[in-house]
């Protein structure tokens, strides 16, 4: 089994995000001995952000330049890299409702029809199923219980829709909200968190197993 750890916080040792996808995938390797880890820190190893150069060999154009091959390169590696693995584990931190623009980059050398989406007759169809995606979600503030919240956050809804669209049904999130409301509510999410993170592991460790058993 192949895991992919994706971190993307800019905030190195002092970020929960990191701290807590490093805890996802050591339970992940309890609970499934000899798995394959492979590491990609977005905030160190930053892909360009899309361009027409990204694009060039795509379109199908006759004369490909230099900067146009370097990307394709770029883009190559990466989708081949989350293609081969069977568990994507990532910190996605809110950054301005959002995600972080570096996971944003990543995520947009992955969307390459004919790789990881097609479009058909019936509309698009997923081409990377199979995967278990586990998101670790971290935030400032509390979204998830209220209306407003929800409506104003765009990064857990974002990351179901974007890796729904490359077909992939198994994404578990594992949520640390109110980290900067104050010590007691910091540790309250830490402790959820961590409740979450035994929680998608051992289901997926139960998936895996009743796969195989099939």
């Amino acid at each position: 089994m192949k895991l992919l750890h994706v971190d993307s916080s800019i905030l190195n040792a002092n970020s929960v995000s990191r701290q807590l996808s490093a805890e996802v995938v050591a339970e992940w390797r309890r609970n499934h001995p000899g798995t394959e880890v492979q590491y990609l820190d977005l905030a160190q190893e930053t892909p360009n952000h899309f361009s027409a150069d990204a694009m060039g060999v795509k379109t199908g154009e006759q004369a490909i330049s230099d900067a146009q091959r370097r990307e394709n390169e770029v883009s190559e590696r990466l989708v081949n890299q989350f293609l081969a693995a069977d568990v994507v584990v990532m910190g996605a931190p809110l950054y301005n409702f959002s995600i972080p623009s570096q996971l944003k980059a990543w995520i947009d050398r992955l969307a390459q029809p004919g790789r990881t989406f097609k479009y058909t007759e019936k509309g698009p169809e997923g081409l990377a199923g199979g995967k278990t995606v586990i998101v670790v979600s971290s935030r400032g503030g509390i979204y998830s219980t209220s209306e407003a919240g929800q409506a104003a956050e765009h990064q857990e809804s974002y990351l179901k829709v974007i890796f729904g669209f490359f077909g992939i049904t198994d994404v578990r999130f594992v949520r640390a909200e109110g980290i900067a409301m104050g010590d007691t509510p910091k540790a309250n999410a830490l402790a959820a968190a961590r409740n979450d993170i035994r929680i998608v592991t051992v289901c997926a460790a139960n998936q895996d197993q009743a796969s195989l058993a099939a």
